[in-house]
């Protein structure tokens, strides 16, 4: 326990400001949570440990790989495996901590995928690279439940995002289905942190990879007629934000609230990005296909948005209009307009982003969050430099607008930082 802490226990009872009693339990918190902290660190580096262990192997056994046998390649191909499978049986059978359970569920992680591919390189067995992840990833996957290990779900989700990626962007250009079963698979052990361990860094990580996942993957499912991936983003990053209003998220820090940074970071940059008037022609002035997997995607997730919205406003959790949670309904419209004039929606997309800009510094004025605040003032700085290239505008008037943005930038958190001194007198 840090000493300055006992030094002032010793202090307030000398004071007689509390008890000898009170300053032994005080004493035993803290240690105890010294305690919990050491063991915390003690189960990272039990992870790190594990998996260097493993790829160690690896590499010795790569390194003079050539000079064994077939026979004695298949022994070595499995002796990893076997290991791994000895160890995690012992950690179970056993109860041992959650160190050991984390550290050698790990290791069999990484022994399956070695002794998958090391098998297939010895007797020629073809496949590609996202049947071999699939198979990775849905051997290992009981393994998140047998061990409540939370380090084999953040390997699960990097990979099963891997095997999604190779499948739909790389080879053969396929929609990667199997994704999300394995997602919903990772849902009862997300649940469970989410009610047990919703402070824990654990939880805040899994808040922020789980949306990012599902972000970089669904494209993979847009095989043909892109127009509606444009669509399809800013219907998703939607969806992030308004999960990331709700109660249980919402009043948490906002370093925990992956959903809503992530919503709302995904939401303004389509519009920026949609925001030029040369995209709408050459991407949306074509005939559309209503009868594409693209096009019920889009749908299927504007339904989903939408629902999530009305029961919002049943449960009361809307209390103040806030444009962001609304921003993918203003877009989708937008979007069917274009279908008969592509000029309209530039000009929309334009005003739509502008006031979301204001609304941001108006928050985090009300709320005395300069980070909201410069927040809101970047993305109409975003949207000025985004004009800065597709205008006729000339270089001096460009000029004075970055300079009065600059002034803005200034003058704004000036005039908030000397209101909220005066507030605390």
């Amino acid at each position: 326990m840090n000493s300055k802490i006992q030094k002032d226990i010793k202090e307030l009872v000398a004071e007689q400001v509390i008890s000898k009693d009170t300053a032994s339990k005080i004493e035993s918190y803290y240690l105890s949570k010294q305690s919990h902290s050491s063991n915390r660190l003690f189960t990272v580096f039990a992870v790190l440990g594990s998996t260097l262990v493993g790829l160690g192997l690896i590499l010795i056994l790569a390194h003079n790989w050539d000079d064994f046998s077939r026979t004695l390649k298949t022994v070595f191909a499995f002796t990893p495996l076997i290991m791994g499978q000895a160890i995690v049986g012992y950690s179970i059978l056993k109860n041992k901590s959650v160190t050991w359970k984390e550290a050698s569920g790990v290791f069999l992680f990484f022994a399956v995928g070695a002794s998958i591919a090391l098998v297939s390189q010895i007797y020629n067995i073809p496949g590609d690279l996202s049947s071999y992840l699939l198979t990775w990833v849905l051997l290992c996957l009981p393994l998140i439940y047998l061990l409540k290990s939370n380090a084999l779900v953040l390997l699960q989700i990097v990979f099963m995002t891997s095997y999604a990626c190779s499948l739909g962007y790389f080879s053969g250009n396929e929609t990667p289905w199997v994704y999300l079963i394995l997602l919903v698979s990772l849902l009862p052990h997300y649940y469970k942190l989410l009610k047990q361990k919703k402070s824990h860094n654990i939880t805040s990580i899994l808040n922020w990879l789980l949306p990012l996942s599902f972000v970089i993957v669904i494209g993979a499912f847009v095989r043909e007629d892109g127009d509606f991936g444009f669509l399809i983003y800013v219907i998703l990053f939607g969806l992030l934000y308004n999960i990331g209003k709700m109660p249980f998220f919402n009043n948490q820090k906002l370093r925990r609230n992956g959903y809503l940074v992530l919503g709302s970071l995904g939401t303004v940059y389509m519009l920026l990005l949609t925001s030029f008037n040369w995209l709408w022609k050459a991407v949306f002035d074509s005939k559309l296909n209503f009868n594409s997997q693209a096009f019920y995607i889009a749908l299927t997730l504007f339904c989903l948005t939408l629902v999530l919205l009305i029961y919002s406003y049943s449960k009361k959790w809307i209390r103040n209009f806030n444009l962001f949670q609304y921003a993918f309904i203003f877009f989708t419209l937008f979007f069917i307009i274009s279908l008969v004039n592509t000029g309209l929606p530039v000009i929309l997309i334009n005003l739509l982003v502008l006031i979301l800009g204001i609304m941001a510094v108006k928050i985090g004025a009300d709320t005395f969050h300069f980070g909201v605040l410069n927040y809101g003032l970047l993305i109409i700085t975003a949207l000025i430099a985004c004009r800065f290239f597709d205008t006729d505008m000339s270089f001096v008037l460009r000029g004075l607008l970055f300079v009065g943005v600059g002034i803005g930038f200034f003058l704004t958190n000036y005039i908030m930082l000397k209101k909220q001194k005066t507030l605390k007198r």
